[in-house]
């Protein structure tokens, strides 16, 4: 659990801290605004140098921020990505209409060459027949 403790306003406060657990003697200089992506409300406020609890509060609000900023980064990385992926899939979508067309197009080919083949071979037929009333008529002459 972690509790508060007010500091007077008339005695002075001195900050340091380190987030990796060493101790350091700095200054409150160490506290500007380490994440500067972050909004103003967002900022880890700095702590109070009398309190443990308060330096505890810090350490996790920078880790939390710092959580937060890979997050965002992550967010940004995948909808890039997804963005790619869109694109990737719309070109895919086009080429595959393209392939059904295609495809249509040879189907509705192949049946107007089926049925041309055929009334080719009734052409065929009919003139063969036409040769030999012909020939029956000019021996009959």
């Amino acid at each position: 659990m972690i509790t508060t403790t007010r500091v007077p306003a008339d005695k002075p406060v001195r900050i340091a801290f380190s987030l990796n657990d060493s101790p350091d003697d700095a200054s409150s200089e160490n506290f500007p605004l380490a994440f500067p992506e972050l909004d103003q409300q967002l900022q880890p406020l700095p702590p109070c140098s009398d309190s443990k609890e308060s330096m505890q509060v810090y350490k996790q609000h920078c880790k939390i921020a710092e959580e937060y900023h890979e997050v965002k980064k992550e967010i940004a990385l995948l909808e890039e990505r997804k963005k790619e992926l869109i694109a990737r899939l719309e070109q895919v979508e086009k080429e595959s209409m393209d392939a059904a067309q295609l495809a249509k197009e040879y189907a509705e080919l192949t049946e107007e060459n089926r049925t041309l083949k055929l009334a080719q071979t009734q052409c065929i037929e009919q003139l063969e027949k036409l040769r030999i009333q012909y020939q029956k008529r000019q021996g009959s002459s």
